[in-house]
């Protein structure tokens, strides 16, 4: 019955959406119709004031986030690209964004930032729920809420759709392969710190189970059919470039997810032997795909616990194809 609630309560949120968009089609009309979304209404510190602002009204948010947009210092350009971070559990949205290194980045590249924030009534550990289908499928839940977040920042800074990616720890990074796997037609590409593979669980329980324990045993084209099947209808790629992060030394999350994540989007991209690369620091790189520009990359790191590490933000700015100028 409370799924059955949830599909109403979707589908009555989507015929609102629609009605809200209607007005606004001429003015949306340069963006592809699966990044439009309802208009939002903009505070006046958004408009010229750096820094991070809540959004209040973005969509129909059947997920019941919030919204933060990152102004940054440097102007934004239009047609730049758009970034969007998940936070884990118990971080709050600015926070996280500061302490990863995202703000610097985003001032420096003058490249905007969108926040999802999530809440304890939506989860009590203030997770992003990235194991129940009802918020990670396309256009339901918190996966809708959060591709609202996106299409009415392209709109506002006037972001290129092509350029838009998703990075995220933990229950974010788990939530962020979701996304990477429900929009491949919005996402170029993402990156995913001490996450879990897409189709991992299913409920509070799995996600708790497979946290200690990375599983269920699947084959490689198993793990890549949880993806392919997460995605639009008949959709045949690309599917968005994956940088994986996990440190080995994590106790929250078993770093054997790490390898299936990258088995799984290694799969989805039809490439099965990577290349290695060991640093002097015991960092190792595994590339899927040509060197220069792989599909998929993992890097393991030897002393790293459960966090986001130091150096990951430089790195995959330039896996994304970006760089700081």
């Amino acid at each position: 019955m409370k799924w059955s609630r949830e599909l109403r309560i979707a589908r009555r949120s989507m015929r609102t959406a629609i009605m809200a968009a209607s007005s606004m089609a001429k003015a949306r009309a340069r963006l592809p119709p699966a990044l439009q979304a309802p208009s939002w209404s903009l505070p006046t510190p958004l408009t010229g004031s750096p820094g991070s602002h809540e959004m209040a009204e973005f969509g129909s948010n059947p997920g019941r986030l919030a919204m933060f947009a990152h102004v940054p210092a440097r102007p934004v350009a239009a047609g730049g690209p758009l970034i969007v971070l998940l936070h884990g559990c118990g971080q709050s949205a600015a926070a996280f964004a500061r302490d990863s290194g995202w703000l610097g980045l985003a001032d420096t590249l003058g490249s905007p930032l969108v926040l999802p924030e999530q809440s304890g009534e939506n989860n009590r550990g203030r997770c992003f729920n990235w194991f129940r289908p009802m918020h990670t499928s396309r256009d339901h839940g918190e996966a809708l809420s959060i591709r609202q977040m996106v299409a009415a920042a392209i709109q506002r800074f006037d972001s290129d759709p092509a350029r838009v990616f998703v990075a995220g720890l933990s229950a974010g990074g788990a939530m962020a392969a979701a996304l990477l796997a429900a929009y491949p037609d919005v996402f170029a590409a993402g990156a995913i710190v001490a996450g879990l593979p897409v189709g991992a669980a299913g409920s509070a329980t799995q996600a708790l189970t497979r946290m200690a324990e990375a599983g269920p045993a699947r084959s490689r084209d198993d793990w890549a059919q949880q993806v392919r099947r997460a995605g639009p209808l008949g959709h045949t790629g690309p599917w968005p470039r994956v940088s994986i992060w996990h440190g080995q030394a994590d106790d929250v999350v078993d770093p054997a997810n790490a390898r299936q994540l990258a088995e799984q989007w290694s799969a989805v991209h039809g490439l099965d032997r990577p290349t290695i690369a060991i640093g002097a620091d015991g960092a190792r790189q595994a590339m899927w795909g040509p060197s220069e520009r792989p599909a998929v990359e993992l890097w393991t790191l030897p002393d790293l616990p459960h966090a986001w590490p130091a150096t990951a933000v430089d790195q995959v700015i330039r896996f994304w194809g970006l760089n700081r100028g």
